[in-house]
């Protein structure tokens, strides 16, 4: 049986304030979230600081503090799960900079945006990278965290968009190239 019928009528029913619904498909799409997250936590530094398990749960506490979800399948709520965690990941960091007073807590950005891995970019640079590329494309902004954040693939993006793969992969190339410039050597 496809999950993906059960998943869109979970959605549909946590929109409508459904909180047993919405427990229902956290739980549906919990393994999901712990592969983005342990994505998101691709730096060694990072990992140290806060777990796969910890970045889930702190987005499904936000996720269930919500009136309602609003998603249409799958692949969009896992998309804006993604952007819960992100801001998850990046109060934890300010949280624990401001704590400890420190240089940041660092991240490893992974080969999907950058074509090498670093280890010197932190949570926060690529979150104002990304802030400024919304105001020069709000577009392109969208799509890095789909792609990065939500772990979408292109084909589903470009279902989402209306688009076709051709232009996804046109569109991630200049946000890649962006963000690269953005972010420095």
């Amino acid at each position: 049986m496809n999950p993906e019928p059960a998943v869109t009528e979970l959605l549909r029913q946590a929109a409508e304030g459904d909180a047993p619904a919405r427990d229902a498909l956290l739980a549906a799409v919990y393994q999901e979230l712990r592969r983005l997250a342990r994505r998101m936590l691709a730096g060694d530094r990072m990992r140290h600081q806060l777990a796969p398990t910890e970045l889930v749960h702190g987005a499904a506490l936000k996720l269930m503090g919500q009136d309602h979800v609003s998603a249409r399948d799958r692949a969009h709520f896992l998309a804006y799960s993604g952007q819960v965690m992100r801001q998850v990941l990046l109060d934890h960091v300010r949280h624990d900079r401001a704590a400890r007073r420190d240089a940041g807590v660092q991240v490893t950005l992974v080969s999907t945006i950058a074509d090498e891995p670093r280890s010197d970019l932190d949570v926060e640079s690529l979150h104002e990278a990304l802030e400024r590329l919304a105001e020069v494309s709000p577009e392109l902004a969208l799509l890095v965290e789909r792609r990065y954040f939500g772990g979408m693939t292109v084909e589903e993006i470009a279902l989402l968009d209306g688009s076709s793969a051709a232009t996804v992969k046109r569109r991630w190339r200049a946000a890649r190239a962006w963000l690269h410039d953005a972010l420095g050597p």
